[in-house]
């Protein structure tokens, strides 16, 4: 154990953002006998549900974000665009140590363009791209990296949100349009065999572990399903993970981080995106795995040491429940109750709900694990189960 650890039982997390991943982070300390204070701007959020504090204040609010640090041993992030503004401010008053990740990574990883130079700078293999700044030639970044390629937003971006794919010159035009006046990156479109992730922990005293990669499959853009541990060679899964590690290393990372890969055609594994803090593809974990990425992440920024990573079962499969399940008809409007009893039948699924009231088409609501013993059985079950659950109960 580092020095100047905090250890279970006696000290008291805080976490920025009040969203499902704080909540299963909540728990996670809970269970450990951490207390939790949550910071989120809105209402009624889902961690703040299950903590032992929530406050309810915008980011920019210094003296109340202060006060909140003040209370807290250490102080953690449930996603990545929280303004880092504050955190600079937090970090002038003496109380940076106790923010963890260091705000620097956030500032990297929620902006495009300092994401993919920050790749480029460190020798990291990624998709080529072009930046274009506010009122830049959006036009000739797309002709310097070729069709097809995706133009995205350089801030704010998630699930597919904020970025668009040409494949014609023919489409540059309304490219420009729906791009005008913003920061942009320009980036080569990866024709893939597969999306994988890796969550990589890594403690104060520089303790690293990797969780299996996994293999994710998108549905208009929403991770639909992650399998546990990815399809592909263990000696892809080897160079995926030591990529994950490298780039932990080189951000100085205390916590957890969600590296997103594509495995091309080729053969060539590109970082995608990093997250720096619990990922989608990770919630797995929580049944699959003998430490989950929630739990990794408290002992993480505690300075304990990591936990297991060993398998409970050979394959895991992940499926997010997302509101549509409420309106199994497309032209329904009026919400009904998912067939949850299909899912509680099964003996070897476990369901998670993450407490929102109002389910909406494409929210995430909650997800679903299956565990079994062959990869493609276990994903048509999980398949068969998510059809069952969108047929009102």
């Amino acid at each position: 154990m580092t020095r100047n650890c905090i250890l279970p039982g006696t000290g008291r997390i805080g976490i920025l953002g009040g969203g499902q991943l704080g909540r299963m982070l909540a728990q996670a300390a809970q269970s450990l006998g951490f207390s939790v204070a949550v910071y989120e701007p809105q209402v009624a959020c889902p961690a703040g549900a299950v903590a032992n504090q929530e406050v309810n204040a915008p980011y920019a609010d210094l003296d109340a974000l202060r006060d909140f640090v003040h209370g807290c041993d250490v102080v953690t992030y449930e996603f990545e665009n929280i303004p880092t503004a504050p955190l600079k401010a937090l970090e002038a008053a003496g109380l940076g140590q106790r923010l963890r990740p260091d705000w620097r990574i956030l500032e990297i990883a929620q902006n495009r363009l300092r994401e993919k130079t920050w790749l480029r700078d460190q020798g990291i293999p990624h998709a080529r791209f072009a930046s274009v700044p506010e009122g830049g030639d959006l036009a000739a970044a797309i002709r310097e990296v070729g069709l097809p390629c995706v133009v995205k937003t350089a801030d704010f971006g998630y699930d597919g949100k904020g970025q668009l794919k040409l494949t014609s010159e023919a489409e540059i035009a309304a490219a420009q349009a729906q791009f005008s006046g913003q920061a942009a990156v320009v980036e080569q479109w990866v024709t893939y065999q597969c999306e994988l992730s890796v969550v990589v922990a890594r403690g104060v005293g520089g303790e690293l572990r990797t969780f299996p990669p996994a293999e994710n499959i998108h549905t208009n853009h929403i991770l639909d399903i992650s399998i546990l541990p990815a399809r592909v060679p263990p000696g892809m899964m080897a160079r995926a993970e030591a990529l994950a590690v490298e780039i932990a290393q080189k951000l100085g990372l205390v916590g957890v981080l969600g590296v997103e890969l594509f495995l091309t055609e080729s053969g060539e594994l590109l970082v995608n995106e990093l997250a720096p803090r619990t990922h989608n593809s990770g919630h797995a974990t929580l049944d699959a795995c003998a430490t989950s990425q929630f739990e990794q992440q408290v002992r993480a920024i505690c300075g304990l040491p990591l936990g297991s990573v060993a398998p409970r079962a050979r394959v895991a499969v992940m499926v997010n429940v997302l509101g549509d399940a409420w309106f199994p008809q497309r032209d329904s409007a009026v919400p009904q109750t998912p067939n949850w009893a299909a899912l509680l039948a099964d003996a070897h699924t476990k369901l998670h709900l993450y407490g929102k009231a109002e389910p909406r088409r494409g929210r995430k609501m909650g997800h679903f694990t299956v565990l079994g013993d062959d990869a493609e059985e276990t994903l048509t079950r999980a398949r068969a189960l998510k059809a069952q659950l969108h047929a009102a109960g």
